[in-house]
């Protein structure tokens, strides 16, 4: 297996090929995709096409992967996935967080804790200078997570959604974190 990095109840470590029924199964619960897509279900000929080889994809600035599964380390449990990737290949500098965990994770404090320990790979070993994050304005549980992962509120903008979804029509929101504020955290 290899490992990304651990925290005390986590491990991230590269998707593999192995990973397509984990995915199949977190893409298609309705309330963990109800953000992303409204909760419609997604084929496995769509992991396999397009989820996959974009969690597959290695970053040539950060000379790894920008997605990373999450498994509860006890019990090796795949929980979903954590997301820290530059937002251009050649550049640090700027990086997105993200993550997607199935339902039984939730409220479990396993999103913030992944979170911190990405952001504190970043800022310390990756060349990471700014962390930023966007959700529907809506996504109240996911804007909290960013607000416990150290970052702070930037600014709303609307989003150029294909398909409108419920709570879209209330617009997106980015947070950001930079090193000197990280740096400055307690």
């Amino acid at each position: 297996m290899n490992i990304f990095l651990e925290t005390e109840r986590l491990v991230l470590r590269a998707f593999t090929e192995a990973d397509v029924d984990h995915l199949l199964a977190l893409d298609n619960d309705p309330d963990v995709m109800r953000f992303i897509n409204g909760g419609r279900p997604t084929s496995r000929a769509a992991i396999q096409a397009q989820t996959l080889p974009r969690l597959l994809h290695d970053y040539p600035c950060f000379g790894t992967r920008g997605y990373w599964a999450a498994e509860e380390k006890a019990a090796g449990l795949f929980l979903g996935w954590f997301e820290l990737r530059p937002l251009d290949d050649l550049n640090p500098a700027v990086a997105e967080l993200g993550y997607r965990l199935n339902k039984a994770a939730w409220g479990n404090g396993y999103a913030t804790e992944g979170s911190r320990a990405l952001i504190r790979k970043g800022f310390t070993a990756l060349g990471v200078e700014r962390v930023t994050a966007n959700t529907m304005a809506v996504n109240t549980g996911s804007r909290r997570v960013m607000e416990k992962a150290g970052l702070s509120f930037l600014r709303n903008f609307s989003g150029d959604w294909p398909e409108a979804i419920e709570g879209s029509e209330h617009g997106e929101v980015e947070y950001e974190l930079t090193r000197t504020m990280w740096e400055q955290l307690p």
